[in-house]
């Protein structure tokens, strides 16, 4: 039998059912409450934004667009999940991250599902409490990507095949698990791809190859596994491809292959880049990952050894984006449900003594958040001025303060040798110190984002003026004008895209300067080389909007 066997231990306070149900609308409120709090902000959560307000708009469900061009570079499940909740809760900031945080919620609630089936209800709360106060799963569940869908599918293939596999799981129990497997991997490779076949596939085998353990694979339900896969994975992939020839191999072979191995995305980053994100984004449990690692390594037995499959899982997932060539601090998202499954097995176990030495790295480091705070005129710049950093610095400091008082109740009630509450006490500081630091960027993320210029520029605008974006793109300009842009001279990641549709956009700045003076109204966003440039050549503009980064015109 496995080291990470089922064990009920006692934490000194009992927990009954509508505690626990106020726990979790208590985390639901903080969780989903604070979701439109902030403006969207370029790149990810305008591009996101943007490809599903135009697809509900365009009520093309197959081919997605960005800006009105052609974009493959990932597949269609986030922006129909984006389409949908614009169409339920209207075009705003809440309804354009409700999927991330609807799929954050659920990969917490899956974690504590599955440690409450494999280890009891006490590791099941322990998951949750764990897996809910993680600074990186909090963060990314409150930010517009892919990553934390993809995420919660790849956290539901885990959680589906330790359900499966257990060693007293009946006949139904692992056919069904093993289907809920093979689904949440065609939601994964629907959300990003490949890496929702790649990552469970890889981890088995470095499993199997490890403990020498080949039993499980007989026990996959291959046939009617399959069967369901494609059944839900390859319907758009097909049609997709019928409607645009081209799509197959820009998707497979350049998303794929060459964003792994070429550095062509200028995403590329040194072997531990993704070292501090890992020890920031465990906050507040940071200082335990070495038990982890341990508990983890030398979980022994006859059947399935929960604690080395996590252990590999995670190591994987680490050493495959840390290989990759293409590199963004999100993409070691997956690896973090599965720590916190490692971690409920260990806090359902810990003496209250020990854990209280692991509070102290998280409460100096927000403790240091707050002594920064008088001195945040320090920090102030051209670009990022005192107006910007003030609010910002009060909401980081307001989080640190709910953190080192969460921290000193934690520690109280570890006096008490109550283990759960001083855990939930920890977790609850975390979020709320997470989410009101993330709250606060609203103030610095107003310079990344064109709500308040569209909000200036609107008596400007006219329904059938044509407006342009010149040599600069800001990716949240499209979706708070709720119509594309016409680009001038600016290609990044539309390079397919224009190359597919000419007509769509203006390769050079003379092709501009043209349609200007030939426009009897026109706007335009550009940058301040650009505007100089345009103004030698006695381009007639006027500027109704300008800020450190960029600035917009109308033809006078």
């Amino acid at each position: 039998m496995s080291s990470f066997s089922r064990y009920d231990h006692y934490s000194g306070v009992a927990v009954s059912r509508s505690v626990e149900l106020a726990g979790w609308l208590l985390f639901a409120l903080v969780w989903f409450g604070s979701l439109g709090y902030r403006g969207l902000i370029h790149a990810d959560e305008g591009r996101y934004a943007t490809l599903s307000l135009f697809m509900l708009q365009s009520g093309d469900w197959i081919t997605p667009r960005l800006n009105g061009f052609l974009y493959f570079e990932k597949p269609i499940l986030q922006y129909w999940m984006g389409a949908i909740s614009f169409a339920a809760f209207g075009v705003n900031e809440f309804a354009a991250r409700f999927w991330p945080g609807l799929t954050g919620f659920l990969s917490v609630a899956m974690t504590a599902v599955a440690a409450r089936r494999l280890w009891g209800a006490e590791a099941g709360r322990y998951a949750a409490l764990a897996c809910g106060s993680m600074a990186w799963m909090i963060s990314n569940s409150h930010f517009l990507s892919l990553d934390m869908g993809v995420s919660f599918f790849l956290t539901v293939a885990l959680c589906g095949f330790l359900l499966a596999q257990q060693d007293d799981a009946t006949a139904a129990e692992t056919r069904g698990w093993m289907w809920v497997t093979w689904a949440a991997m065609a939601g994964a490779v629907l959300s990003k791809g490949l890496i929702g076949l790649l990552i469970p596939g890889a981890t088995l085998v470095l499993y199997s190859l490890c403990n020498w353990q080949w039993a499980f694979w007989k026990r996959m339900h291959w046939i009617s596994g399959l069967i369901l896969f494609f059944a839900l994975a390859a319907p758009w992939f097909v049609l997709v491809s019928q409607r645009n020839p081209d799509f197959a191999h820009f998707f497979f072979i350049r998303e794929h292959f060459e964003r792994f191995l070429t550095d062509e995305h200028k995403r590329t980053g040194a072997p531990w880049y993704f070292a501090p994100y890992l020890l920031l984004g465990l906050l507040p449990w940071t200082t335990l990952l070495p038990r982890l690692l341990t508990e983890g390594w030398r979980d022994r037995g006859d059947g399935l050894r929960v604690g080395r499959l996590l252990l590999i899982w995670s190591v994987f997932v680490f050493a495959f984006f840390s290989k990759s060539s293409s590199k963004l601090p999100s993409y070691i998202l997956p690896l973090f449900p599965a720590l916190a499954l490692l971690l409920a097995h260990s806090l359902a176990r810990i003496e209250p003594a020990a854990l209280k030495k692991h509070i102290l790295a998280p409460l100096a480091l927000w403790l240091a958040a707050l002594a920064v705070y008088p001195f945040v005129d320090r920090f102030a710049s051209a670009e990022t001025p005192l107006a910007v950093l003030h609010p910002f610095a009060r909401f980081i400091a307001a989080g640190a303060a709910c953190f080192v008082l969460c921290a000193l109740l934690a520690w109280r009630q570890l006096n008490r040798r109550q283990t759960l509450p001083a855990v939930a006490a920890l977790a609850l500081g975390s979020l709320l110190a997470v989410t009101l630091a993330a709250s606060g960027h609203d103030s610095y993320g107003k310079l990344k984002g064109s709500k308040e210029i569209v909000a200036q520029i609107q008596p400007y605008l006219t329904p059938d003026m044509p407006v342009y974006s010149v040599r600069y793109y800001d990716q949240t300009f499209p979706f708070y004008l709720g119509r594309p842009v016409t680009l001038v001279d600016f290609v990044d990641e539309f390079e397919f895209g224009e190359k597919q549709e000419p007509q769509r956009w203006l390769p050079q700045l003379s092709q501009f300067v043209a349609r200007w003076q030939a426009e009897p109204r026109a706007m335009a966003m550009l940058g301040d080389d650009t505007y100089r440039e345009l103004e030698r050549q006695g381009l007639p503009m006027k500027v109704v909007y300008q800020d450190p980064r960029r600035m917009v015109v109308v033809k006078p």
